[in-house]
């Protein structure tokens, strides 16, 4: 098949896509039935299952056959491992994100972010913190910078609202509420 064609595709699904859905499923169609493991059709193909399906599986079949194609393709990572947090497989989650920080080129801002998000989920604020702190280091525009920051202040806040007030202060609180009933 001629390496034209199949870009037009990809390249016309590309431009479609999120706003016109029916041209972008076409188009990837297209492509994919001239060459199966076109890894940029594969990845496109796995955004559209999970972002406007919401098919978590398909979407990780697909992202897994685009890195099985190309390995080095640092677009797919933090949409990849998005969709495994999104379907609750940690493990996975935790492995892809040790690996992608090993590829060449990758934006690690956003995959210390991801892992940021998964420290998170799983109730581990304080490394959740740290792992946004690196995510801020690897950051290079004042947005990404300004989101860490509000990540890293909202992990905090769960922190401070988790803590329980200590036994001393319930006992102040006690004896003032005393003194106040006794006036």
């Amino acid at each position: 098949m001629d390496t034209n064609l199949l870009n037009n595709y990809v390249l016309k699904a590309i431009d479609a896509y999120p706003y016109e859905l029916e041209e972008t499923v076409e188009n990837l169609n297209y492509a994919l039935s001239y060459q199966s493991n076109n890894a940029y059709a594969l990845y496109l193909m796995a955004r559209l299952q999970a972002e406007q399906f919401g098919d978590y599986t398909m979407a990780k079949q697909y992202y897994a056959e685009a890195l099985a194609c190309k390995m080095d393709f640092q677009k797919v990572y933090p949409r990849y491992i998005q969709v495994l947090l999104d379907n609750e497989d940690f493990n996975e989650a935790q492995k892809l994100i040790d690996f992608a920080l090993t590829v060449k080129g990758i934006d690690k801002g956003s995959i210390w972010c991801k892992q940021g998000q998964l420290y998170e989920i799983k109730l581990k604020h304080k490394k959740a913190i740290k792992a946004l702190k690196t995510a801020k280091q690897f950051g290079f525009n004042n947005d990404f910078i300004s989101y860490i920051d509000t990540e890293i202040s909202r992990n905090k806040s769960k922190i401070k609202s988790n803590k329980k007030p200590s036994k001393s202060k319930t006992k102040k609180k006690k004896c003032c509420n005393k003194k106040k009933k006794q006036k």
